[in-house]
Formats: structure tokens, C-alpha cells, sequence
């Protein structure tokens, strides 16, 4: 299996040009969800998540999007309206160094939420996938806000191995081998496939993607 070197693009995610990207056998998403408490780092309104061009990314294939809180029923909202069938839920059980079962979070109206939430979506029909080989189940330990588990790395590469994936909202402690990473707290650009840099550079001269990139006199006539 030949390994793509770690991808990613500092970006808005709601004003990327998706198309320049290429599809994408496998979407994770992390989304900063308002889930309507106080948190370390900015959050997108409901409508701006439903609005993501997450559809542009994929013709078939799986997504898995992460979900807390009130965003469960939102997120099972979004896999219907980008495309995809709900086909299961990964649970992650949260521990402590000590691989004790965490009893106290920062989240949860009522309780305290020692788990997580990733909702698995499908998308027309995917090939050269791997069924049955993990289950649903995580126990990994917490880190630091919004650090999912690494496990959830090496299951989708079992799912789905060698195949081009793309996460949305990472960070640096994100990059993997065979990704592409998008969101607004990564450093620059690194691109290594040569048609995707093409058409990067096409639509983003400057490299910015943090704002709207501006059409040219061609594009607005379409």
C-alpha cells in the first residue's frame, strides 16, 4: 500500500472552494457544534453546518461525524440532508491515565458525559471496503479538549484501506498519512499531490483560504 504524506489546509470551511480537492473515500468531522455552553473555542450556528458543501467532497463513501449533547439529533439532521444514510455509532468511552472510567466532564445538562458520540454514514456504494473487522466500541483516554482518540484512525484505515480521506475542523495533531486536514487552526498549506496543488494555486494565487476567494469574470457568467 503506498502511503500519501500528511495534507492539509488552513481554511474557513464555509467559504472553501471544495471542488479543487478532489473526492474523498472517507469524511471524520469534528464540528464545533453550539451545543449552547461555554467553550474554549468558537462555534458555528446550526445553519452554517446544514449549508457545509460536505456533498462536494463525496460521490460514494463513508462519513464519520463526531457529536455531543443537543448536536446529536442536528447531526443526524446533516447526514440526511448531505447525502447519507446513518448505518451505525461508534461510542467512545472516555478514561483517565489510570484507565478508569472518567465520572465527571465538562459537558452534560443533567449528567456528567463520560462518552461520545460518532454517527457512521454511507453514501451510493462504496468499494474495496472491509466489513466486520472492529467493532463500535472506543475506550481511550481523554486529552486535551476536542482531541478525539487515535484509535479511530487505524479503524477506518481497516474499513477502508489505501483510499484517499479527508478530515474536517483538525488541527496539527491531526495529520496522518493518506489525509488531507482541513480547518482554521492549522499552519498554512502542505499539499504533496501534484493536480490538487494545480488547481489550489488556480483558485488561491495567494494561498489565503481564510476568506471568500474572489471569482473571476468567467466564473460569475456561469
Amino acid at each position: 500500500m503506498t502511503l500519501i504524506q500528511p495534507q492539509w489546509v488552513q481554511c474557513d470551511l464555509r467559504s472553501l472552494d471544495i471542488d479543487v480537492l478532489g473526492k474523498f473515500a472517507v469524511i471524520m468531522a469534528d464540528p464545533p457544534w453550539d451545543i449552547h455552553m461555554e467553550l474554549p473555542y468558537g462555534t458555528m450556528q446550526d445553519d452554517e453546518m446544514r449549508k457545509l458543501n460536505v456533498p462536494g467532497l463525496q460521490d460514494d463513501g463513508f462519513i464519520f461525524l463526531w457529536v455531543t449533547g443537543r448536536a446529536m439529533e442536528l447531526g443526524r439532521e446533516c447526514l440526511q440532508l448531505w447525502g447519507y444514510k446513518q448505518v451505525d455509532e461508534i461510542i467512545w468511552v472516555k478514561t483517565n491515565q489510570l484507565q478508569r472510567l472518567i465520572r465527571t466532564g465538562r459537558t452534560g445538562h443533567w449528567l456528567n458525559h463520560g462518552k461520545e458520540h460518532c454517527l457512521v454514514g454511507v453514501k451510493g456504494d462504496p468499494a474495496g471496503y472491509n466489513r466486520g473487522l472492529d467493532c463500535d466500541v472506543i475506550v481511550a483516554e481523554v486529552r486535551e479538549t476536542s482531541h478525539k482518540p487515535d484509535e479511530i484512525y487505524g479503524l477506518i484505515e481497516r474499513l477502508s484501506p489505501g483510499t484517499r480521506k479527508i478530515e474536517l475542523f483538525g488541527r496539527m495533531h491531526n495529520v496522518q498519512p493518506n489525509w488531507t486536514t482541513l480547518g482554521n487552526q492549522l499552519d498554512g498549506v502542505n499539499l504533496v499531490e501534484p493536480d490538487i496543488i494545480e488547481r489550489f494555486n488556480t483558485a488561491y494565487p495567494d494561498g489565503n483560504c481564510m476568506k471568500p476567494r474572489e471569482k473571476k469574470p468567467a466564473e460569475m457568467k456561469r
